[in-house]
This record gives structure tokens, C-alpha cells and sequence, in this order.
């Protein structure tokens, strides 16, 4: 099977029907990824097949979620080399995205990937998630946040939620470990406003690979004593 077949038999399967301008956009979003990744570390995964499935595929499963969808203000936090951001603005165009990284290159790297795309209404925002997270243009301003298994998560919580409204939604991509890191979340689910709607196992296709997505609603104003300041989440958790 060609890769533009993979792409599309595999989104398919997602439930999300790719159009043939953005498989292209998929498919020159991989030459960048490769080109960008000679020179700087930005993906372990160089096999044209695995960066559709595990890249690109992966991402489009946030589709599963069934809260997003082709409007609303969505950030990716600790983005790395736009996943699953970008390929959410692909497959839902008018979401108005922004992309949050806290290394310069990488967003030197996200912007060359959104001009060659031909998407030009991307914001991308180089800091890190405990600063901007405080930041009164950014905090509580979002409709959904995304995250692609960059902390556990009761850490992940602390630099997501403080971004997302009352109302909206945290979408959050996990691996294996999700039962103990759940057990774990309880309360900072509490203290920073959130509860969970719901999990759902994504197999990914062509692979033997599951993953899981976890909803997250915002419930409540998140205290603004949150985040703490850079490095403190990931040092002492909330628990």
C-alpha cells in the first residue's frame, strides 16, 4: 500500500474522511519533519510508514473524542514538532490553533511547516506552560487544550487546565500506564477544576499499537495560585 492510501484507509478507520489538498498537506508535512530533522532532534521515528501511523495517525485519533471539531480555540501544549496540533488544523481547518513550545528551534521549525502548508493563522508561542499559563491573554481563554504524553498526568493537568474556560475540554492522549496515572490525577482534578467525561481506547491502524484518550471537562475556575511556577509541577506533583 502507498503511503497517500495508508493515510487515507487509516483515517478512514478513524472516522475522519481526508480530502486529496490534505494528504498533500500530510504528505509535505512529513518532508519538512525529515528535511528539519537532519539538523535538529525532533522525531525519534524516521520510517516514512511509522511517521504516518505514529505521527500522524495518532494524532488524528483525537477525533475520537467526539467533543472536537471544525470550530473553537484549541492549544497544544509542549507541542514538539506539532503533534497533535497541526494535524488537528488539518483535518478541522477552522479551528484557530496555537501551538505552545518552550524551544525557540522547534518553533522556528513549526512555523516553516505552517508556510509551507499554506496555513497562515496559526499563533505559535514559545514559553513554557507554567509562564504563559498565567499569562491573562492566554489563561482560561481556550476552548479545548491538547497534549500528546509529554508529563504523567497530574502533572500534564497543572500545565493544561489553567488554559482551557469553564465549559471546555481537555483532551489528552496516554499510553499504557493510564489506570495508575488516573488513580494518581484525583486531586489535582480537583484542585485545578476538572472531572473526567470519559476514556476511550484508540487501537491505531496498521499496528498493534492501542492508545488511549482521555476527556477532560473544566468544571470550575482554576485557582490562580495555578501553575506553579516553572518546574515546580513536574518536581512536586500535586497528589
Amino acid at each position: 500500500m502507498d503511503l497517500n492510501n495508508m493515510l487515507k484507509e487509516g483515517s478512514d478507520q478513524l472516522g475522519v474522511d481526508l480530502d486529496q489538498k490534505q494528504i498533500a498537506q500530510f504528505m509535505k508535512y512529513k518532508e519538512v519533519l525529515l528535511e528539519w530533522n537532519q539538523k535538529m532532534n525532533l522525531t525519534a521515528i524516521e520510517d516514512d510508514k511509522e511517521i504516518i501511523i505514529k505521527h500522524f495517525l495518532d494524532s488524528i485519533s483525537c477525533a475520537k473524542s467526539e467533543v472536537i471539531g471544525n470550530s473553537g480555540k484549541v492549544i497544544d501544549v509542549g507541542t514538539g514538532a506539532g503533534f497533535p496540533g497541526i494535524p488537528l488544523k488539518i483535518i478541522f481547518p477552522n479551528i484557530e490553533l496555537t501551538l505552545l513550545d518552550s524551544l525557540n528551534k522547534r518553533i522556528g521549525f513549526l512555523k516553516e511547516v505552517g508556510n509551507q502548508l499554506g496555513i497562515n493563522d496559526i499563533e505559535y508561542v514559545h514559553g513554557r506552560a507554567e509562564d504563559v499559563g498565567q499569562n491573562k491573554n492566554y489563561r482560561e481563554k481556550f476552548d479545548f487544550a491538547v497534549a500528546r504524553a509529554v508529563a504523567p498526568l497530574n502533572i500534564l493537568l497543572e500545565y493544561c487546565l489553567p488554559f482551557v474556560k469553564v465549559g471546555g475540554y481537555f483532551i489528552c492522549q496516554k499510553g499504557s500506564k493510564l489506570i495508575e496515572e488516573m488513580e494518581e490525577s484525583r486531586v489535582a482534578l480537583k484542585v485545578l477544576g476538572g472531572e473526567v467525561l470519559k476514556q476511550i481506547e484508540v487501537p491505531l491502524p496498521f499496528s498493534d499499537i492501542s492508545h488511549n484518550i482521555v476527556i477532560i471537562r473544566k468544571i470550575k475556575q482554576t485557582s490562580t495560585k495555578y501553575p506553579r511556577k516553572a518546574g515546580k509541577p513536574s518536581k512536586e506533583p500535586i497528589k
